[in-house]
């Protein structure tokens, strides 16, 4: 059976809106109007939730067709691709918030990633949104330090990150030995001043050697379920320039787009 003309359609939108005002189910519609129950039902959710004029008139929009997405330009799609390699592989909101501090080009997260997705493997929504462990949000530079060690292949990351400003400290050891674990810490703590709070796992590196100079420099110490050590990351030198970079010229979301030192700079005066 061919769909009727749209205006024919409005009206018996307006006519089953009528019945309804007038306490008549839609279960008891006369079988004349040619309607299927399922269409009812769905006609009578767009009203509630739009009001009859709007839904009609959405209604309309949607039976002509959707409109031709606009095309991103070339160039913008090339700053797009820039940043996010500049930027080592940064999220959609902060390429957003680049893009437009230095192109004054302004483009939807949704666009962003929709762009990326056409020349990238993008991570699925179940990762980005999977649970990672407890970690204790610090409120002030040192409050809460969370520690971990990422396996390289025969050299290992002894990584240590603020949970307030985002400062982070690595040191690159060709063991994981607690006394391996001890000379990282001695590093972190040159590198992010006082620790009031640490958070480690029950690895092997954050046994004797490390407990005992915990103990004796840091007041608070929390063992946390041990998380996944797949990550990746390069020497002690490519460390480095990844840390400068990292405190000086990354943006942070949760830092209202400041990079770490930016904001420990702001915290302290």
């Amino acid at each position: 059976m061919p769909m009727p003309h749209i205006d024919e359609r409005i009206i018996k939108i307006r006519i089953c809106n009528s019945l309804i005002n007038n306490g008549i189910s839609p279960e008891d519609f006369p079988a004349e109007l040619g309607i299927h129950r399922a269409t009812v039902y769905r006609w009578i959710k767009g009203i509630h939730l739009y009001g009859i004029n709007e839904f009609i008139r959405r209604y309309k929009v949607a039976k002509k067709g959707r409109r031709k997405r606009n095309k991103t330009h070339p160039i913008i799609k090339a700053h797009v691709f820039k940043i996010r390699s500049e930027y080592k592989n940064c999220c959609g909101q902060k390429i957003q918030y680049i893009l437009n501090r230095d192109y004054k080009e302004k483009l939807a997260v949704s666009t962003i990633y929709k762009i990326l997705g056409e020349k990238y493997q993008l991570r699925s929504k179940w990762k980005k949104y999977s649970k990672r462990g407890f970690v204790k949000r610090g409120n002030s530079k040192g409050d809460a330090i969370q520690v971990d060690t990422v396996d390289l292949g025969g050299l290992y990351a002894f990584t240590a990150i603020d949970t307030y400003t985002k400062e982070a400290s690595i040191l690159i050891k060709p063991t994981l030995t607690a006394m391996a674990g001890k000379q990282a810490l001695q590093c972190h703590l040159n590198d992010l001043g006082q620790i009031k709070h640490i958070q480690r796992d029950g690895g092997s590196e954050f046994k004797r050697e490390w407990q005992e100079y915990a103990i004796k420099n840091i007041p608070s110490i929390r063992t946390a379920r041990p998380y996944k050590k797949n990550e990746q990351a390069l020497l002690q030198e490519r460390a480095n320039e990844f840390l400068d970079y990292y405190h000086n010229k990354r943006p942070h979301i949760s830092l209202n787009m400041m990079t770490p030192k930016e904001f420990a700079k702001q915290s302290t005066t």
